[in-house]
């Protein structure tokens, strides 16, 4: 066989190891789910009418803030996602599996390979749901043509690998699973800390450079603009600058971390 077909084999293997645990072991992926369907919810039902009117300036209208609201509970479903792989892959760090899988005839990327994968396909699952969530609460994206829904998942796709990478890295650098789930907590609250729920002129001045220059708040404009029509500016070459980057910097964390021999 020839290096392609050999590195091809090893990491369907090893997807497919990494989906049969996601199976057994469900419970990690739905806690973590849940928690962007949980704030959808409440910020609809318990602060939607509130919030509606602070944006607008006018009468509180749920249903165009439930139209602001889900694009950027979609990405934050992908970061709410991706801690799982962080865990996962510390738990194989320290169980002794990648020692044997070191021992192997075997591609030895395809380990780290089989675990972004994994978590690429666990991420876009958990983001049809919470889209299923949102439509069914009265999301519409009416103005969207067919193009438009495939750049907009091609923006979910290119930073769900971006995120997953990093959150290999995180992984690799953590001594046990506690310690890679704290770390990678940054993944939930940068969301929390930008347009995803508020526009960002609407902040407190001093609190406005946090918000504007992450990852999450381009991303969410871009794709807010895609669902719904609205201007998308400069956030759209600034996404796609912040998913490259991002997913450069953990490609080369992981495959640095992974590659180093243990002591």
């Amino acid at each position: 066989m020839s290096a392609l077909s050999l590195a091809v084999r090893d990491s369907s293997t090893m997807l497919r190891r990494n989906l049969l645990h996601a199976r057994r072991y469900p419970s990690l992926t739905l806690n973590l789910l849940l928690t962007p369907i949980m704030l959808l919810l409440l910020f609809v039902y318990i602060f939607g009418d509130t919030m509606s009117a602070g944006i607008s300036g006018g009468a509180p209208d749920r249903s165009a803030y439930i139209a602001y609201l889900v694009p950027g509970l979609l990405l934050m479903t992908v970061g709410s996602t991706v801690i799982g792989t962080a865990v996962s892959v510390s738990n194989d760090m320290n169980e002794g599996i990648i020692a044997r899988f070191r021992t192997m005839a075997i591609h030895r990327p395809s380990v780290l390979v089989g675990h972004v994968v994994g978590s690429l396909l666990q991420s876009v699952m958990s983001v049809v749901l919470v889209g299923a969530v949102g439509v069914a609460i009265g999301f519409r994206s009416t103005d969207a043509n067919a193009l438009e829904w495939l750049a907009a998942l091609g923006l979910l796709v290119l930073f769900t690998l971006a995120l997953t990478w990093i959150a290999v890295g995180m992984g690799l650098s953590s001594p046990n699973a506690e310690a890679a789930s704290n770390n990678a907590t940054p993944l939930i609250l940068l969301p929390l800390l930008s347009s995803a729920f508020t526009p960002v002129d609407s902040m407190p001045g001093w609190f406005q450079p946090i918000a504007e220059y992450q990852p999450f708040t381009p991303a969410i404009e871009t794709l807010r603009g895609l669902l719904l029509g609205t201007e998308i500016g400069h956030n759209g070459w600034l996404a796609v600058v912040w998913c490259l980057g991002l997913t450069a910097l953990g490609y080369r964390w992981s495959t640095a971390k992974f590659n180093r021999d243990p002591k």
